[in-house]
């Protein structure tokens, strides 16, 4: 690819991270490399499985096997995205990938579990020719307004509202 693109996918409704492993797949259907980096995940989604035996596309998860909230963030939590963070840089700027998603990244930075400002560098770094995609809810102001692409999920009615839980294989 000779132009890529900072894309953002935020907001309070479902399928940014879907709207990211799409890209992913389709850029394998055309031979394109991909880097997927999970920021607060550590439990086994069914992405892991459904990609494993995908050459093109290299994820990896950088969160505990809990779910995580906001008044729970411990020292782990942070040195984990912050490794992560270290790792995603390097799949973006190695020349090995073409795509390079930083999964829930936007809600990590809200989280204070990593800085706005190494983020922004990261993005200030990216080779032209990689596409990187940031997703998550409570995408920063600063990320938004850099980005080239910024789609919104809006959350007009959901299943968990009416307490129903998430399904496997849906969901997760």
């Amino acid at each position: 690819m000779k132009n890529g693109y900072v894309q953002v996918y935020t907001g309070d409704g479902k399928g940014k991270t879907t709207a990211a492993l799409g890209l992913t797949l389709r850029a394998a259907g055309h031979g394109l490399r991909s880097y997927i980096g999970q920021f607060m995940k550590g439990q086994p989604y069914g992405e892991l499985e459904a990609l494993r035996n995908q050459p093109l596309i290299t994820i990896e998860q950088y969160g505990d096997t809990r779910c995580m909230r906001r008044e729970d963030v411990s020292a782990e939590d942070v040195a984990r995205a912050r490794q992560g963070l270290e790792r995603a840089a390097d799949a973006m700027t190695s020349g090995r990938n073409e795509i390079v998603v930083l999964d829930e990244i936007n809600l990590a930075v809200a989280w204070k579990l990593i800085e706005l400002d190494v983020v922004l560098r990261l993005i200030e770094d990216r080779p032209s020719n990689v596409d990187l995609v940031l997703t998550g809810r409570d995408a920063d102001k600063e990320i938004v307004k850099i980005a080239d692409l910024v789609t919104e999920m809006l959350n007009i009615k959901h299943p968990y509202e009416e307490g129903i839980a998430a399904r496997r294989g849906i969901e997760y």
